[in-house]
């Protein structure tokens, strides 16, 4: 009797937003190695990184992902709008397919000598804030709605909300593209006096010894989740639905989230949780869900002659 021969190798291609890379360069390794015990099979990955409204355009132009993980559920629903993933993919994982949180912080200059210690302290004159661009990044937008909820969720009017991030957007001069320009916008070219970006940016920075002035964390705060979903046309076309399928189940492992927290991402499991537990600070978290879902938040706040552009044209 022949022996069965073991699967041929496969690539996957991995498509997400730029702050994910440090714990991706982690779990995919885990996932190969766990992959190659139970099945034979040799992957490989392919990783793709950047902002995540520019991400989701290169998938829906072409870029052949097999996997998608995206800073807002909003972009994987372009794709989805686009032909290229089923409907109905939030039901396919555990926590609406998001593995992972993260909240919105402030990096502020050693000694804090602008003394920013709240939200409202971002709108004083002579603060120059760094924070990335919504129209590319989703990791500005979740900024966006940590700023919006700063004020409506502490008893405050949207007319108060509007004015205060006009105020905000007048001390910002420069809009990066995604959340790590920004950073290094920051960091390394030592522009602004507070950078907006998320826990996780802020985190990876101070470990790798890149920010060690520190950063604020500010309540209420924003819960953000960042989904995954497997691109259903490309997965078809690839032959790596099966695998593909596995992995986006193995980022909610014991062995991911823990990846996953080490990296800085506040987890989505009961385990993770666990493990995660005093290594975070404590907020009064909001989700996208208590401003209607990003689809309404989309059309209010993002899409072409909305809020954020009405805001923007005010501030400049």
């Amino acid at each position: 009797m022949q022996a069965q021969q073991p699967a041929k190798p496969q690539t996957l291609t991995l498509v997400s937003y730029a702050v994910t890379k440090n714990a991706y360069d982690h779990i995919v390794r885990l996932f190969a190695d766990d992959w190659k015990k139970k099945t034979g099979q040799t992957v490989t990955f392919k990783g793709s990184y950047g902002g995540s409204g520019s991400q989701t355009r290169a998938v829906i132009d072409g870029l052949n992902a097999d996997i998608v993980n995206l800073a807002m559920a909003a972009d994987v629903s372009r794709i989805e709008q686009a032909g290229l993933i089923k409907k109905g993919w939030e039901s396919r994982l555990p926590n609406k397919a998001t593995p992972i949180h993260s909240t919105v912080v402030a990096f502020v200059r050693p000694g804090n000598p602008k003394k920013i210690n709240s939200w409202k302290d971002l709108a004083k004159p002579n603060v120059d804030v760094v924070t990335a661009n919504p129209k590319t990044s989703g990791g500005a937008r979740w900024n966006f709605v940590a700023l919006w909820g700063s004020v409506t969720k502490a008893g405050g009017s949207e007319t108060q909300a509007r004015q205060f991030i006009r105020d905000v957007y007048k001390n910002v001069e420069v809009l990066p593209k995604d959340a790590r320009e920004a950073s290094d916008f920051f960091i390394k070219r030592k522009q602004g006096d507070v950078l907006l970006n998320w826990e996780t940016e802020a985190i990876l920075a101070k470990r790798k010894g890149e920010w060690t002035a520190g950063y604020k964390t500010f309540s209420p705060n924003v819960l953000t989740s960042q989904p995954v979903a497997v691109v259903d046309k490309n997965v078809d076309r690839n032959g790596s639905r099966k695998v593909a399928e596995a992995f986006t189940k193995f980022l909610f492992t014991p062995a991911a989230q823990k990846a996953f927290v080490d990296n800085g991402f506040r987890p989505a499991t009961a385990e993770g949780k666990a493990y995660a537990r005093g290594k975070f600070p404590v907020v009064k978290p909001y989700t996208i869900e208590a401003f209607g879902g990003w689809p309404a938040v989309t059309g209010k706040f993002f899409r072409d002659g909305a809020i954020w552009d009405q805001i923007f044209r005010a501030s400049r």
